[in-house]
Order: structure tokens, then C-alpha cells, then sequence
């Protein structure tokens, strides 16, 4: 499985190497030219190797293409319960095939002010901010911190807020995306923070839950349990699905006062601990709504309607395990993460604690295998909302709490909380399957989240 990623080329293609080489002989027959003329052998050698007739007959990017490295480099934002967010390095040969070079995943900066128990990063690229969430294992209270992301990636901390102990998850919302909306797993809450664009941070709003009684789980579902915050795709609703509740609560977003309205919840399969949730919208007419349920291992998919005053609707369309066909799970199994592809035609779940593949040890000193958990990837019918499975494939090891897509989902970044590993796997954009590993770093402690960075 340790394979070189033969895929990484199509980054440049074979159209821009033949422009490039077409570039460089119009720049050497130039070059030979100004050589030949007597008058100006007065220029400097230096002058000569950049000369400024240059500019403005290539692209800027052609020439620092040709003068500069062989590679481009992508940030990554990573938390660990070890109490760090650390920003890594991926470098990716321009032409892997053609040279040998390996990609590189590495360590640049980190950083420790976010708290002890980081669970959740957030990037507000518009205003060049990040946002990390403190879990607060030991309370009592949870926190969210606020850093102004640097040019080298590096993280420099602007404020922090104490909030209700156990917040796991943002959704950013409002008028200029400056309200947090954040689920409280072990709060049983849900609140709004303001966060201005120099990062300062009010809080707006706090709500807190209780149960009756324990649900079907009684060890899991002893309280609600809000696992995460997720923004509807006109920007009208926040829903958090509630684990403990077997609920997917849904409120309406005030754009201008950040304020939260709740509205009917989504009731859901008692005992079925829902978890993550993703959104699709082919049209404002035709949306989806896809729920990952963490205890009973299952996808449900809905259709989604918006009637008078933008009430929201839902319409179950399937119910499916998680692997798509009935199988036999050890019975610790969890569902994690849920994501679907920039270009809305795929739909990834990750699966924890099953070890259901054996792969080649990323430490190439050691023979021995290492057990790995699944990402599974579906096809969206776009007319249905129906699934069609594509893929099962090894994430790179146990327990992908979080994973990731770059913006062309070319590529997928997995949080390894098992392991301690951060794994970069190689996408077919047109199939959506996964390929290669591309490259890997080792962080310490339980990996939370990571999350690209792209200018």
C-alpha cells in the first residue's frame, strides 16, 4: 500500500510541461540575442539572468515555475488531545513519476494555547483566523480560542473565551460568518459566540438540555449529548445532531443578531446515537440531508424541503448501515465522520474501531503490519438522493475521528486518534476512489481534526 502517488502529476499535466519547455526556448533564443548585440555588452552578468524584458511576455508564475523548486507546498491544521495545534507542511513533487521524489508531511510550528483537550479547528480564511475548540475534560469549563493564521502558517493566539465545558464542533454563520455556532457534547448544550474579524469573542447565547430519563443506550445516552454544529446551505439553519437526545435539533439563524430560534426537531431511531451530518443542495428545489449514526452504525438520507417562511422539511429517503450491506461489526464499532466532495458527487463515511484491513507499516524499518478502520465512499444520485457504494478503503490506520478534502478533492487528510497519525491519501476526483497514500506525519497524542489550508 506504501506506494508512490503516480497521480500527483496530473497537478501540472502534461499541457503545462510541454508550455513550460516552450517558454524556456523562446526565453533562450531572446537570451542568445541580447548576447549577440555589441551594445549591450555593457550589462551585467546579473542583470542577464533575470532580465526585465522578461516581465510582462511570461506569466509570473511560468518564470517562478522554471527559476524556483520542483515542488508546492499545502498547510494543515492539526489538534491533538495532547493539547497542541500543529501546522504541517505537505509538499508534493511537481512531477513525482518523472523524478522520484517523495512527497513530505512536516512539522513547521506549534502551538499549546488553545487549552489542554483541543477537539475542533475552524478556518475563517476571509479574515485570516483560526478557531480552536478546548473540550475541558477536567472543567469546568470548555474554551474557544481564537489565532491570527501568519504567512508562514505559524498561529499567534488573539483571545479566548470560556464556554460551557465539552464543545466538539462550529458551524460559522451570519452576515460576515462571524458567528460560531458550537455543539456541547459533555455541556448538553449549544451556544453562539460572536468572533470579530481582529478575533475577539463574546459569547451571544447559551442553550442547555436535559433528558427525562436515559435513552436505549443508558451508558451512551444518559444525557444529550450535542456532537456537532451544521450549517444549512442558504445559510437559514443551524442543526446540531444529539446523540443522547436521539434528536437532530434545528434552529433558525438570525443572520444579523446571531441569535439561534428553535424550531421542530428531527426525531430519529431511538438507540440510533446520530453524530455527524452533511448537506447537498443540487438545487434550491432539490437538497439532501445525510446523517451518520454513531451507535447504530447507519446512514440515513432525507430530502429536504423549504416551505412558508422557509420552514425546513424532511422526508426520509433511506436508512442504510454504514458499509451499505448488512455485515457483522464488532460490537464497538462507532461511525465518525461524514463529508461529501466539492463537486457534490461523492459522499464519505469514516467507521472506527473495527481494524477491518491490515496495511503495510508506515515506518519502513518495521515488517510487521498495522490494523486499519475504513473510509467508505458512496456515489450521489443527484436526482434521488439515493447511494451507490464505490469504495471501501484503509484510512491509514485506527479510529479516523476527522477527516478532510482539499478544494479540488483531490486529496483527503485523515486524523488518526488511534495512532497519532496524520494521512494524506490520494483521490480520483472523476471516480472518487481513493488511491495511494501520499504522505504521513506522526503527532502526538489523540489527532482531533485536520484541516487544509489553501490560498
Amino acid at each position: 500500500m506504501m506506494t508512490k502517488s503516480g497521480q500527483i502529476a496530473r497537478a501540472c499535466g502534461n499541457g503545462l510541461i510541454v508550455t513550460v519547455g516552450v517558454a524556456f526556448l523562446l526565453v533562450f533564443l531572446l537570451l542568445a540575442h541580447q548576447l549577440t548585440r555589441s551594445d549591450q555588452f555593457s550589462q551585467s552578468i546579473d542583470e542577464l539572468k533575470y532580465p526585465t524584458m522578461w516581465k510582462g511576455i511570461f506569466p509570473a508564475e511560468l518564470l517562478s515555475l522554471g527559476l524556483a523548486g520542483s515542488a508546492s507546498a499545502t498547510l494543515l491544521y492539526v489538534s491533538s488531545y495532547a493539547g497542541t495545534v500543529t501546522t504541517l507542511s505537505l509538499t508534493l513533487p511537481d512531477d513525482d513519476s518523472a523524478t522520484g521524489a517523495a512527497a513530505t508531511l512536516e512539522s513547521i510550528s506549534n502551538s499549546t494555547d488553545c487549552g489542554p483537550n483541543p477537539s475542533w479547528l475552524s478556518l475563517d480564511t476571509a479574515d485570516n483566523l483560526l478557531f480552536c475548540l478546548d473540550e475541558g475534560f477536567v472543567g469546568p469549563f470548555g474554551g474557544v480560542t481564537s489565532f491570527s493564521v501568519n504567512d508562514d502558517g505559524s498561529i499567534t493566539k488573539l483571545n479566548k473565551l470560556d464556554v460551557i465545558q465539552g464543545p466538539v464542533s462550529i458551524a460559522e454563520f451570519g452576515n460576515s460568518g462571524n458567528g460560531l455556532a458550537i455543539a456541547h457534547y459533555s455541556g448538553s448544550s449549544v451556544s453562539v459566540v460572536d468572533a470579530s474579524p481582529e478575533g475577539e469573542l463574546t459569547l451571544v447565547q447559551n442553550q442547555t438540555y436535559a433528558l427525562e430519563g436515559p435513552g436505549p443506550n443508558p451508558e451512551r445516552q444518559e444525557a444529550p449529548h450535542p456532537h456537532e454544529a451544521i450549517l444549512d446551505p442558504f445559510g437559514l439553519y443551524v442543526l446540531v445532531p444529539d446523540l443522547g437526545a436521539d434528536l437532530v435539533r434545528v434552529y433558525k439563524a438570525d443572520a444579523d443578531t446571531l441569535e439561534l430560534t428553535p424550531v421542530t426537531p428531527l426525531t430519529v431511531k431511538p438507540g440510533s446515537g446520530p453524530r455527524h451530518g452533511a448537506f447537498v443542495a443540487v438545487t434550491s428545489f432539490n437538497v439532501y440531508f445525510y446523517l451518520v449514526s454513531e451507535l447504530a452504525n447507519t446512514i440515513t438520507g432525507y430530502h429536504v424541503s423549504y416551505g412558508e417562511d422557509n420552514a425546513l422539511g424532511f422526508r426520509e429517503i433511506f436508512t442504510i448501515p454504514t458499509h451499505g450491506e448488512p455485515r457483522e461489526l464488532p460490537a464497538k464499532t462507532g461511525a465518525a465522520e461524514i463529508v461529501v466532495s466539492p463537486d457534490r458527487k461523492y459522499l464519505i463515511v469514516s467507521s472506527r474501531w473495527e481494524d477491518s484491513f491490515n496495511i503495510t507499516n508506515f515506518d519502513s524499518n518495521n515488517s510487521t503490519e498495522i490494523p486499519s478502520d475504513p473510509l467508505i465512499t458512496y456515489s450521489i444520485d443527484r436526482a434521488t438522493g439515493n447511494l451507490t457504494k464505490v469504495q471501501e478503503f484503509p484510512a491509514g490506520g485506527r479510529v479516523p475521528r476527522h477527516f478532510s478534502l482539499n478544494q479540488d478533492g483531490s486529496l483527503v487528510a485523515v486524523a488518526l486518534q488511534g495512532d497519532g497519525r496524520v494521512v494524506i491519501i490520494d483521490r480520483d476526483i472523476e471516480t472518487g476512489k481513493l488511491g495511494d497514500y501520499v504522505a504521513h506525519a506522526d503527532v502526538e497524542g489523540e489527532v482531533t481534526a485536520a484541516i487544509f489550508r489553501e490560498d
